[in-house]
């Protein structure tokens, strides 16, 4: 019987690396690697990891904000999300902050839905995607800048935005992956789901290549 599938840690020797270009937000490295008898060598985006959160309410609606994304040109639907680039930051900590910041609630109840390369050809982004359950309001409205400033905000059904999806109306991805790994984790009575302070395998493995 084959054994399941899973990602699979691999660290062949980094001969040098460099930075670039230096961003606002994020910077472009580049890496020579020695791959078995050749050498790649490989620029990406080198990015300090990101939360996200899924927010479903008793009425199994999902909290969505839309907001404009320039390299996209669009204003397209999301869940709130947000980087961790406070150093030290505990994941779940960034997520109720993401949470309160973006949608004005606080969650009683969580979860780690899905950990998730964004675009691993390209990035070494990794993203921790919560389920944020046991919903009320924060005790503090936050302030929106920039993009955020007109950003609409909406209550959709699950099963509506897990058609949305199916239908190619919205793109974004971590939207697509939360929606459907919720919709697959309750046909499942919620058993899929990981502890909160799950350990987060993916992103050690980049801390330590980092290193």
């Amino acid at each position: 019987m084959a054994r399941a599938i899973a990602d699979e840690e691999f660290h062949p020797e980094v001969r040098s690396s460099e930075r670039v270009f230096e961003g606002r937000v994020w910077d472009i490295r580049r890496d020579e690697v020695q791959y078995g008898e050749g050498r790649l060598v490989r620029d990406y985006v080198d990015h300090p990891g990101a939360v996200g959160v899924l927010a479903l309410d008793a009425d199994d609606r999902v909290f969505l904000i839309q907001q404009y994304r320039h390299p996209v040109g669009h204003r397209d639907w999301e869940v709130p999300a947000g980087l961790l680039d406070i150093d030290g930051e505990d994941p779940l900590e960034a997520a109720k902050r993401e949470l309160a910041e973006e949608a004005d609630l606080v969650a009683a109840e969580w979860n780690v839905l899905s950990d998730v390369f964004t675009s691993p050809g390209g990035s070494d982004e990794t993203i921790r995607l919560f389920l944020a359950r046991g919903l009320s309001a924060a005790p503090d409205v936050f302030e929106r800048e920039d993009e955020e400033a007109d950003m609409l905000t909406r209550w959709v059904p699950l099963d509506e935005v897990v058609d949305a999806v199916l239908e190619r109306r919205v793109q974004n991805a971590l939207l697509a992956v939360a929606a459907l790994a919720a919709h697959a984790a309750r046909g499942r009575g919620w058993s899929t789901l990981a502890a909160a302070d799950a350990p987060w395998t993916t992103r050690d493995s980049i801390a330590r290549r980092r290193g």
